[in-house]
């Protein structure tokens, strides 16, 4: 049974899901009444509020997000990216074998925004490329701003 909480961040109000004890999807916006007490997304809203305050680069939540091979292979390498690091689709796509356009489709696909840090990919010269999560760039913009990301054309 799925699991659900929604809480308040910078970026506006989230909802968190949790499905068999693990993280499945993190929503923009507010579900009226997702109040819980399940521990994962306890912990997850805790970590979540501690990196939104600047105290948390990283994430440490059992995850389980679905999707395809090729995307969890992706989604497995952006988690690889340090707090206040990016790298290009391209690089990405380099580093698992794969392609920048794939790489792409798999950041759009991704279920678990900010824990699985897609905000984190650039395009080619560091354009800001597309950001699938509510607010789009701008969302993108303001994740980076948070960990420090400062480029020239975010």
């Amino acid at each position: 049974m799925i699991q659900y909480l929604s809480l308040n961040s910078p970026i506006g109000p989230l909802t968190i899901f949790a499905e068999h004890g693990a993280l499945v999807v993190i929503e923009a916006g507010a579900v009226p009444g997702a109040g819980n007490d399940d521990p994962v997304l306890l912990e997850a809203r805790q970590q979540l509020d501690d990196y939104f305050d600047g105290k948390r680069q990283d994430f440490d939540l059992p995850l389980a997000p679905d999707g395809t091979v090729h995307q969890k292979r992706v989604w497995d390498a952006m988690r690889k990216i340090p707090y206040g690091e990016t790298r290009t689709y391209g690089e990405l796509a380099e580093s698992i074998g794969s392609v920048a356009r794939a790489v792409g489709g798999a950041c759009g696909a991704n279920p678990i925004p900010i824990v699985i840090p897609c905000h984190r990919v650039l395009g080619a010269g560091d354009a800001i490329g597309g950001y699938s999560f509510e607010g789009g760039a701008d969302t993108k913009r303001q994740l980076l701003a948070l960990e420090g990301v400062r480029l020239g054309l975010i």
